[in-house]
């Protein structure tokens, strides 16, 4: 195999948000099933790649305190050269913008594109279901990412069906704390038994999140988040949180409820896309 000689380029690492989450039930091995809706956003994370001879992976930029034993972008790259035995390694370069633990699926998209990236440069040519399946043992959100596609998702996030989802204006609010996803999932009163639904109940305007009760009674910055939010649109919490959006049908006002933040909460505006700009660099 040879490594591709395209010249180091900027790969993308989209943000994600849950448009609904319902937990639908729990396996054996304790990992609950859920339905969700996934809604990919033109913000995100960047990391570049530079590749090494010597096998090596090695990680640059802002980690925000991760070890890189821990970032899910290295441990990637590390399980990908395991699968493949490539000899190959590589220089990784990430400039966050999703914040931690906000529920918008940071590390797994991080980890995506360098599954993706890394397959080009290092001349695998795995296909994209062989990428997802690798995905998957990183993360439950990592198959969306590497699909690259807005999506209506069960299992326990790996059953993916790409759909078209309006591509409205988001206000994003992060309050000032983080929320442990395991200890949600892992609360007594977390509903486990939602009824399924189908894509026209979602589209006819079905869009609760099962984990917002748990969240705002253990978070009430959450909570406080969701009702200054709720003052300027409808209010929602994406995936376990912390952070909070609401939908806009056009940019400038979801700019305004951005500048009217509180002091206390950080905040973006971003849109809705349906195709991860990173199938522009590596996709079909």
């Amino acid at each position: 195999m040879a490594p591709s000689d395209a010249p180091c380029r900027v790969w993308p690492a989209p943000a994600k948000l849950n448009l609904m989450l319902r937990v639908v039930g729990r396996r054996a091995d304790g990992y609950h099933l859920l339905q969700t809706v996934f809604q990919l956003l033109d913000y995100g994370d960047e990391l570049d790649f530079t590749v090494r001879e010597d096998g090596a992976v090695r990680r640059y930029g802002d980690a925000a305190g991760i070890p890189p034993e821990s970032d899910l972008a290295v441990r990637a790259a590390l399980l990908l050269q395991r699968e493949t035995g490539c000899p190959l390694g590589a220089d990784l370069v990430l400039r966050k913008r999703i914040p931690l633990g906000g529920g918008l699926g940071g590390g797994s998209s991080d980890a995506a594109t360098t599954l993706r990236a890394l397959n080009r440069l290092w001349g695998l040519r795995l296909t994209e279901d062989r990428l997802a399946t690798l995905g998957l043992a990183l993360g439950a959100d990592v198959p969306v990412f590497v699909r690259g596609r807005s999506a209506w998702s069960e299992g326990v996030g790996e059953v993916l069906t790409p759909i078209d989802l309006p591509e409205s204006w988001y206000a994003v609010v992060r309050p000032p704390c983080a929320v442990s996803t395991a200890a949600v999932f892992a609360d007594p009163d977390l509903t486990r038994n939602s009824p399924l639904i189908t894509m026209p109940v979602f589209f006819a305007g079905s869009r609760r999140n099962d984990c917002l009760g748990v969240v705002a009674r253990r978070y009430p910055e959450v909570a406080a988040a969701l009702a200054w939010l709720g003052r300027h649109g409808e209010a929602r919490l994406t995936g376990t949180g912390s952070c909070v959006f609401a939908a806009f049908d056009c940019e400038a006002r979801a700019r305004e409820a951005i500048a009217a933040l509180p002091a206390r909460y950080e905040g973006f505006v971003a849109r809705g896309i349906n195709r991860s700009p990173v199938l522009a660099l590596d996709g079909p």
